[in-house]
């Protein structure tokens, strides 16, 4: 007795498999889906243009590369021809530069408007003010860019940001490659000519505190140019900037400069491909804020990084970014650990939208399976019965009999569910009034 019972308690587990493992595969492939095509894992490395190679924004690289490095992400700091290189490469599908740094009001140049793709760039904003430096030789000081004319200028480098304000601030004033002579140039070579008096004057772009700035600021016979029109100039070009630098600022004890100096400055942004990983983002506006926030010669602290002063559409997470700093988990997990819980949180949305038919379905499947045994066992039972009406003789009758108790016993050690118990005991009952029906025919 004790046996039986146990035998009725005992969960089909084969049928409960079969139930739900179809959508069981269902759920854990919308989770893998979700993971692979709706959020990807973040890529573990990136790459970054900057420029030239004696450039600021080799420094700004390398200092987001260290950063980034503590999170485990490698970033990968490669040199360029400039900005334009740095727009064609960004928008060069096949190259792996992801991140470039461009100065704004270079979007809408010849050059770049004829670099065509399918590649959308969004920006992180903009990072620092970028002076545009006009160093020229003689005696005489000048606060005009017209006073170059018929003078040979060092423009800049094909393909840099330098050439292009070059160009656009000397047509303004009347200065063509007809009436003066334009020397293209890169940034060393610019230099090394305006030292040994190649020619009468270039255009730089670099921090205050570079190198460059230091070595010729200083130099013998060499005099910047103190821009008495740069709130002029910055109104017909909304993209530069008016900005002095106070006397004094680039050496105190020698008061160098040895009066304020009006300058014309763009903004360097960081402008990235939509492709970039939301993660990476972070991780890459984290950097920023670190390296840009402190204040500088041209700039209060906190001034940077800015959402502003773009050519492109501000990222959307860069835009939250600003708003709301970083995300939650972001500013106590380790990234790592941080964008796993992300992506798991994300998986479990279809995987919800799978378990909740799942669970209301499976149990309906299963009851089905057990029922479907059942009438199986009901439709050997009829047979049996039709059997009995055309048997002939008391040896078919015993055969039948045979069959009959055969069905009794799949019954009676049938692995069922409690629930099912009364099916069975039902089944019985008429298997029994089968076994009656044969034997009173037996009998008679």
């Amino acid at each position: 007795m004790g046996q039986t019972i146990a035998w009725f308690r005992r969960f089909s587990w084969r049928d409960a498999l079969v139930s739900t493992l179809p959508m069981a595969l269902l759920a854990v492939a919308a989770v893998w889906a979700a993971l692979h095509f709706i959020d990807p894992a973040p890529p573990l490395t990136a790459v970054i243009a900057t420029g030239a190679e004696d450039s600021e924004y080799l420094e700004f690289a390398q200092r987001y590369a260290s950063q980034l490095a503590e999170d485990g992400v490698t970033l990968d700091v490669q040199a360029s021809g400039g900005a334009l290189d740095n727009i064609k490469r960004l928008r060069d599908e096949d190259d792996p530069v992801r991140i470039a740094f461009l100065q704004d009001g270079l979007s809408d140049t010849e050059d770049s408007r004829a670099i065509s793709s399918d590649v959308d760039l969004v920006s992180l904003g903009a990072v620092s003010y970028e002076p545009l430096w006009i160093f020229y030789r003689g005696r005489v000081a000048h606060s005009r860019i017209g006073a170059l004319k018929g003078r040979r200028i060092a423009v800049g480098a094909l393909g840099s940001g330098t050439r292009v304000f070059a160009m656009r601030l000397l047509q303004a004033h009347g200065i063509r490659a007809d009436n003066s002579q334009l020397v293209t140039a890169s940034r060393q070579q610019s230099e090394q000519m305006l030292r040994q008096g190649q020619v009468d004057a270039a255009f730089f772009i670099a921090a205050p505190e570079s190198r460059l700035v230091h070595g010729l600021v200083g130099a013998p016979g060499i005099r910047v140019m103190n821009l008495d029109q740069a709130e002029a100039i910055a109104r017909q070009f909304p993209y530069l900037h008016h900005l002095v630098l106070p006397h004094g600022a680039l050496d105190l004890a020698g008061n160098v400069p040895h009066r304020d100096l009006n300058l014309l400055a763009t903004t360097t942004t960081v402008v990235v491909t939509q492709s970039l990983h939301p993660a990476l983002v972070t991780l890459l506006m984290k950097a920023m804020q670190k390296t840009h926030a402190s204040a500088g010669l041209l700039n209060p602290p906190k001034a940077f990084p800015a959402a502003k002063d773009s050519d492109f559409t501000l990222s959307r997470d860069a835009a939250r970014f600003y708003q709301s700093g970083p995300p939650f988990l972001q500013r106590y997990l380790p990234f790592w650990l941080a964008t796993l819980v992300d992506r798991a949180a994300l998986a479990i949305i279809p995987l919800l939208a799978i378990l909740v038919p799942v669970l209301r379905t499976a149990p309906t499947l299963y009851g089905w399976r057990i029922r479907r045994r059942i009438y199986r066992w009901y439709g050997e039972l009829k047979y049996l019965e039709i059997q009995v009406n055309t048997a002939e003789g008391a040896a078919s009758l015993s055969e039948l009999l045979q069959q009959l108790d055969q069905i009794e016993d799949k019954v009676t050690h049938a692995v069922l569910p409690l629930a099912f118990s009364e099916h069975a005991y039902v089944l019985k009952e008429h298997i029994d009034l089968v076994r009656r029906k044969i034997q009173s025919v037996v009998l008679a």
